[in-house]
């Protein structure tokens, strides 16, 4: 078994926003040379998330809207986290849209169904933050 490990870095200039990272995933796994296996996509941040869905402004606009009812950014002092910093919407935001991925690897291609693509969420912007790709397989 082989493994393959790589940093993305993602730097938004709003607060909230979705990237489709599909192409750049695919990228690490053409680089591993792998054909079979797993990859792991996941935030290494705490107010980020990877998630997969539909590339399709609508649904993105429809996330934006819900995540935004479920926890909205103000006013900031109705949570407890926000002492020196404005972000506990994010956290919370975070939290219903996921951590990671894992997706499967067939003939060196992400093992996809129909309209599937990987999305980097942002729900704090306006600094760098990174998200791992780990790929294991043969």
């Amino acid at each position: 078994m082989k493994s393959y490990r790589k940093e993305l870095w993602f730097e938004v200039p709003t607060r909230r926003c979705f990237v489709n990272i599909t192409g750049e995933v695919e990228k690490c796994l053409h680089e591993s040379g792998l054909k079979e296996g797993l990859i792991l996509v996941n935030a290494m941040h705490i107010t980020a998330s990877v998630f997969i869905n539909d590339d399709e402004s609508g649904l993105h606009h429809d996330y934006d809207v819900w995540l935004e009812k479920l926890a909205p950014h103000e006013p900031i002092s109705q949570y407890r986290h926000n002492g020196y910093e404005d972000n506990a919407d994010a956290h919370l935001k975070r939290q219903i849209m996921g951590r990671e991925v894992v997706v499967a690897i067939t003939g060196g291609a992400l093992d996809f169904g129909p309209w599937e693509q990987i999305f980097y969420g942002e729900f704090d912007g306006g600094r760098k933050k990174r998200v791992l790709v780990k790929i294991i397989g043969e």
